[in-house]
């Protein structure tokens, strides 16, 4: 479920985690360092510092998989955005539902050969997902119609796609989540409904020219959907071809190689995960 209907809780957590991690943001890898659980028993979210490789800045934090934090032109550091790369050669994509929705701690617990891993779907009322979740060949959901965009793995090969450019019509697929809006398509920015956007946490999914997928998560305060689609869409050093915006807010979540963490506010019952092959 979308929680936006709950900014002023999930902001008042983030603020306390700036209160600590401020000294750090103006640091290219900045590391939002370890406190005290605040209230919420949501601990804030750690990177670890590593040494840039990539002229752009691009981290290499395991065999096939690079890991960048940035902030958007025009955007202040509160904006900042963790992207880990992904070499579809080298790192294989799997979508995992939960039978109950899981925090950070407990999909770790659960996927203890994952390299990493980010919330995905939208759920309802009911804690359960929106949209179409296929995990290794297991289809759960019904598909968004004329809304949207799946990520998919087919023959081992994962993918970035709109809806309504191109509708699932059924055909088999290993891996799969869907979720809303396309935020990038034909490198081409698409969300524009400025009178429904607000600053949030943000998780997207992207492609590159390249065919690499990019997994993005804000965390800190975050930005607006049509922030985020400019950003995506126009900075050359990403290369980006099509991005997904995933659930986010209080959803929010990411585990990464060399101790990546951003725990979420809320129980996720899905979550988009990589491994080694």
């Amino acid at each position: 479920m979308n929680r936006l209907r709950r900014p002023l809780q999930v902001l008042g957590a983030v603020l306390k985690a700036l209160v600590l991690v401020g000294c750090n943001l103006t640091q290219g890898l900045p590391a939002l360092a370890p406190s005290p659980p605040p209230a919420t028993d949501t601990p804030p979210a750690t990177i670890l510092p590593t040494e840039a490789v990539d002229p752009d800045g691009w981290v290499t934090v395991a065999d096939g998989v690079e890991r960048r934090v940035l902030t958007p032109d025009g955007l202040t550091g509160f904006s900042q955005v963790i992207l880990h790369r992904l070499d579809p050669q080298r790192v294989a994509l799997r979508a995992h539902v939960a039978a109950a929705p899981l925090r950070l701690e407990g999909w770790r617990e659960a996927l203890p050969e994952a390299l990493g891993f980010v919330n995905a779907n939208f759920f309802d009322r009911a804690l359960q997902p929106l949209g179409l979740v296929v995990s290794d060949g297991a289809a759960l959901g019904q598909t968004f119609v004329n809304r949207g965009g799946m990520v998919q793995v087919v023959g081992g090969v994962p993918s970035v796609r709109s809806l309504i450019e191109q509708p699932y019509l059924g055909e088999p697929l290993e891996q799969a989540v869907q979720a809303f809006p396309m935020l990038v398509v034909g490198r081409q920015p698409v969300y524009q409904e400025p009178r429904l956007d607000r600053t949030s946490r943000r998780t997207a999914v992207a492609q590159d020219s390249q065919g690499r997928i990019i997994l993005l998560t804000t965390p800190l305060i975050g930005m607006t959907l049509n922030e985020l689609a400019g950003f995506l869409a126009t900075d050359p050093t990403l290369d980006i071809v099509y991005a997904l915006n995933l659930d986010g807010g209080g959803s929010t979540m990411l585990y990464a190689p060399l101790g990546a963490e951003l725990p979420s506010f809320d129980a996720v019952p899905v979550v988009l995960a990589f491994y080694r092959r």
